[in-house]
């Protein structure tokens, strides 16, 4: 399996809910994309707020694009701002470099990333951890 399919990801999205849900986290976006950056699935839990597609996307698309997780992106706009505001710009300003974008591996390739918003960026990084090992591939939140 080189690809994500269509079930994978919406297992993968699942999980990360279900987990949610475990620990009682706020209402929870989901954003699956394949290795291409393309939407998959997309989940919004009952009561979340109405940018949070746009944030889970682009917690995943940065991760795509940039072949980080998100969380080594944050790191950087730490230490070098200038250029993840450059990488932002080329993406049209829908990167978003804060820890939830996870990539997804399997023998060390990337052939996905999950993006998660709603709770702390902690939380949602771990529920996509939490869901990507669960199926037994690799999570790179960076």
């Amino acid at each position: 399996m080189t690809d994500l399919t269509l079930s994978l990801a919406q297992d993968l999205a699942e999980r990360c809910l279900q987990r949610a849900q475990e620990l009682d986290l706020n209402p929870l976006t989901v954003a699956v994309l394949d290795a291409a950056g393309n939407l998959k699935v997309l989940l919004r839990q009952d009561g979340t707020s109405f940018l949070r597609p746009e944030i889970a996307q682009g917690k995943a698309r940065g991760a795509i694009g940039m072949g980080l997780g998100s969380r080594a992106l944050y790191k950087r706009a730490q230490e070098q701002p200038y250029f993840i505001q450059a990488m932002n710009s080329l993406a049209g300003g829908s990167l978003v470099p804060v820890p939830g974008g996870v990539l997804i591996r399997k023998d060390g390739v990337i052939i996905g990333a999950i993006g998660i918003t709603g709770d702390s960026s902690d939380n949602d990084e771990a529920c996509a951890v939490h869901a990507i090992e669960a199926v037994g591939l690799t999570a790179d939140p960076g």
